[in-house]
């Protein structure tokens, strides 16, 4: 990553997702909680795949990181966190922290 500081917190994502986002082909990350968030995260790329498309990529590490630069209401009762200026890792890491739902400290 070029970014001067580690970020501190990981989202976990599920695949392809975690992907797109990294390929900047996704610019929302759709959740039912809002965040005051406003810094690089790590995206965690979860266990489960969110379709059959990520049982082909890695999953359980860490793959890359993304600014979050606000948080919308969706319209209907849900959150878009505003994505930009993703990064992928040169080699996906596994945390050492057990990774939850939305957000956790991956080390």
């Amino acid at each position: 990553m070029n970014t001067t500081s580690r970020p501190i917190r990981a989202i976990s994502v599920r695949q392809p997702y975690a992907e797109q986002i990294l390929q900047g082909k996704k610019r929302k990350e759709y959740r039912s909680v809002p965040t005051n968030i406003r810094e690089r995260v790590y995206i965690y790329a979860s266990l489960t795949p969110g379709d059959e498309l990520g049982n082909a990529l890695v999953r359980g590490k860490i793959v890359g990181s993304v600014e979050i630069v606000d948080c919308v209401s969706d319209g209907d009762g849900g959150y878009a966190y505003k994505l930009a200026r993703p990064e992928r890792l040169a080699r996906p890491l596994k945390p050492s922290n057990k990774p939850q739902p939305i957000w956790f400290r991956p080390f």
